[in-house]
């Protein structure tokens, strides 16, 4: 297989250093607890798994050619992050309202399994119910797929070392997120926090749903 690595990473990068849903959930486990992070990182790869897959067996081409299907695939994507959001901007107002003591990081070590589940499942539904991610297996990614070989192989090789690198990507961002938790760990900053995010994951739903 000869295809522009080059190119192909400086897309990939780019793609990941825009912020995106994705940022927006790891980030924020992280804030909770670096394992939580963590679990929110590989549920969002896992979720580009399932899009890779779908792109090697030519599933997205039937998705994006089919307005109900992908319509569908975004609608579902703007609810599930307005849904987020409005879970993020609801704690925040009832933390304000029961003026709770200083909240303190949890101490170093692995979270309940619970937090684990619930990081892993947040990241995971935030990519795989993303039509960008599609988008991107499909249209971006076979731009750099050689026509004389396999182009499931191809696919299936590029989005392998795409996955790679996001995780790379992810877990870098966990340690830098994990290391601001004390900042966090402040009721005031804490709150605009999670009404600041809540509000982002609301209007990236609402602008996902507006063009579906």
């Amino acid at each position: 297989m000869t295809v522009d690595l080059a190119g192909f990473l400086g897309v990939v990068l780019v793609a990941y250093l825009v912020p995106g849903p994705d940022f927006l959930v790891v980030v924020r486990s992280a804030a909770e607890h670096p394992a939580t992070g963590r679990a929110a990182a590989l549920g969002a790869q896992t979720g580009l798994c399932v899009h890779m897959l779908a792109a090697a067996a030519g599933l997205s081409v039937v998705a994006t050619r089919s307005p109900m299907v992908y319509d569908a695939i975004k609608l579902l994507g703007a609810a599930y992050l307005v849904h987020l959001g409005v879970r993020a901007v609801l704690a925040a107002r009832r933390a304000a309202a029961e003026q709770p003591p200083p909240w303190s990081p949890a101490p170093e070590g692995e979270p309940t399994r619970g937090s684990w589940r619930s990081g892993f499942t947040q990241g995971f539904l935030t990519n795989v119910l993303n039509p960008k991610a599609a988008l991107f297996f499909f249209s971006v990614l076979p731009q750099f797929v050689e026509g004389d070989g396999s182009v499931a192989r191809q696919i299936f090789l590029l989005g392998v070392l795409d996955v790679l690198i996001g995780i790379a990507y992810w877990f870098a961002l966990v340690v830098v997120a994990a290391r601001l938790r004390a900042l966090l760990a402040r009721p005031r900053i804490r709150h605009r926090w999670e009404l600041t995010t809540g509000w982002l994951f609301i209007a990236i739903g609402i602008s996902i749903a507006a063009v579906a």
